[in-house]
């Protein structure tokens, strides 16, 4: 999942919300030199990306999408689910949406002296273009599909995605349902262990 999944799988903790972000900026086996909340995103971070990766429903909808977005499938796959999240977020979030969304805007890490320019420099256009909330719409599922096939270093069409989602949109729900329904119970068990 992109970005609001990983918000929404950190147990509406906060810091543990901007850990979980900065994860993607981590890199290496040994994480000893970081702070423990960063240690403890970095290792949700993975452990979601792993879920993903792994989840039978996922690994058949990347192979459908395959033939349609070589290479960025899994890409693709991630702001899918996130469009799908938002869209139907009710279902699975006491809190509106918006009011999730500016709880994470309006906190302050306590932790932030660790933030990575890259990573400062990604939630400052995240907040400024408000990234989380569009995703609901398709607009916002295109506009992150086009920004960020821009950024892919190989050339690639996953500014097609929506084009794809809209073609197989049936699949990539259920698929994204299915997910929802083992990865909600996986990760309320994660937290009751860690």
């Amino acid at each position: 999942m992109n970005f609001l999944g990983h918000l929404f799988f950190s147990n509406n903790d906060l810091d543990l919300m901007y850990a979980n972000l900065q994860g993607d900026y981590v890199k290496g086996k040994n994480l000893t030199h970081l702070p423990e909340i960063v240690q403890q995103g970095s290792h949700l971070h993975r452990t979601i990306d792993h879920y993903i990766d792994t989840h039978h429903e996922v690994k058949e909808l990347l192979h459908l999408l395959y033939p349609h977005l070589p290479k960025i499938s899994g890409i693709a796959v991630d702001l899918y689910f996130d469009h799908l999240l938002a869209r139907d977020w009710s279902q699975y979030h006491d809190l509106p949406l918006r009011a999730f969304i500016d709880r994470f805007y309006h906190h302050q890490p306590h932790f932030k002296d660790s933030f990575m320019p890259d990573f400062i420099f990604m939630l400052e256009k995240m907040k400024e273009f408000d990234w989380l909330f569009q995703y609901q719409y398709l607009r916002g599922l295109s506009s992150a599909s086009s920004g960020l096939s821009r950024r892919i270093s190989f050339e690639n069409n996953l500014h097609q995605a929506p084009h794809v989602f809209a073609m197989l949109q049936p699949e990539i729900e259920n698929a994204f349902q299915k997910y929802m329904q083992t990865a909600q119970p996986f990760f309320e068990d994660y937290f009751k262990k860690n």
